[in-house]
């Protein structure tokens, strides 16, 4: 019978975090690849992209000691709690469709939140062989573009070759709502996906639950793209007033040149935004969103002072599947 012996006392690895499930996540190290790891401590959270210090228990295991501090962190929020999406992300790839129908305010809300983080968004336009819907989503979304944003229409099912070269040199984040095909267009990115989502569920033991969550995939040698859950809402009551109205990027030349120093570019007299919209120099559509989203910040910081949430035994375990499936 061959002796177990101890391992001996490690010191602390490096590695990135390539899959999360909960306060599970698998890291790659230089020496250690595919490292399952549970967190020290009971707060806060690793997500794809953090950077972090691991202890060793095992040739394949390890504990989370630290989570360097991120350069950038694109999540979203609602009145009670915030989801965390990816760390240290450079580009948010918003992935979008004809067919089912896309939320513009749902678009809106996204780039707020990379804009807020300093990330670089661009918009994928999926599914364009069905050449009459996407027509009337390109026409939709051209404003963006014209804006400064990326706009690349193509068919995931048919190939990925035109977003390659905006990947390059980046780690993106693909985001977007359930039913836009990120799972073709990751799939046609990374032929092996399917097989290594395999892999991670093995290594986590968590099952089919895996494919719900997270995953950082290797395109080249300065290229990686990480792969989210669809997602419904995005929240963003994490952001304040300020925060909200510079992400909107053509607001900026007028931020300051209002009459009231704390004008919310609401009902104002003497707001520049709104001189702006009447001289066309910005688009209507914007500023209603903007003051759409505002107006839900408000209402979500009311919530929140006046009624916190009382939550049964029952929907908190309800929730909490949910917050580990999204």
């Amino acid at each position: 019978m061959k002796l177990q012996h101890p391992l001996p006392a490690a010191s602390l690895v490096s590695g990135e975090v390539v899959a999360a499930f909960g306060r599970r996540v698998l890291a790659n190290t230089d020496t250690h690849p595919a490292v399952a790891c549970v967190l020290r401590g009971r707060k806060g959270g690793a997500v794809c992209g953090d950077q972090v210090e691991i202890q060793l228990t095992g040739t394949q295991e390890g504990v989370i000691e630290t989570i360097l501090p991120r350069r950038t962190l694109l999540y979203r929020s609602d009145a009670w709690r915030e989801k965390l999406i990816a760390a240290n992300v450079t580009q948010a790839i918003i992935v979008v469709a004809a067919i089912p129908s896309f939320s513009e305010e749902w678009i809106n809300r996204c780039i707020v939140a990379a804009e807020s983080q300093g990330i670089r968004v661009l918009i994928v336009l999926n599914k364009a062989d069905l050449a009459e819907s996407t027509r009337t989503a390109f026409e939709t979304l051209s404003l963006y573009r014209r804006l400064g944003y990326a706009l690349i229409p193509l068919s995931a099912r048919n190939s990925a070759a035109p977003l390659l070269p905006y990947l390059h040199g980046h780690l993106s984040v693909l985001v977007g709502q359930s039913g836009m095909g990120k799972s073709t267009l990751i799939n046609a990115l990374v032929p092996d996906a399917e097989r290594a989502t395999a892999d991670i569920s093995v290594s986590l033991d968590a099952g089919r639950h895996t494919t719900t969550h997270a995953r950082l995939y290797f395109l080249d040698d300065c290229s990686r793209v990480i792969d989210s859950p669809g997602m419904q809402q995005f929240g963003l009551q994490h952001l304040d007033h300020e925060n909200l109205v510079r992400g909107f990027m053509e607001f900026h030349p007028y931020l300051g040149r209002c009459r009231f120093n704390d004008c919310r570019h609401v009902e104002e007299p003497g707001c520049m935004l709104v001189e702006a919209m009447r001289e066309k120099k910005i688009e209507a559509k914007r500023l209603d969103i903007y003051r759409k989203l505002a107006a839900s910040l408000s209402a979500g910081r009311s919530a929140r002072r006046t009624a916190p949430p009382v939550r049964s035994p029952i929907r908190c375990k309800r929730q909490q599947a949910e917050d580990e499936q999204h």
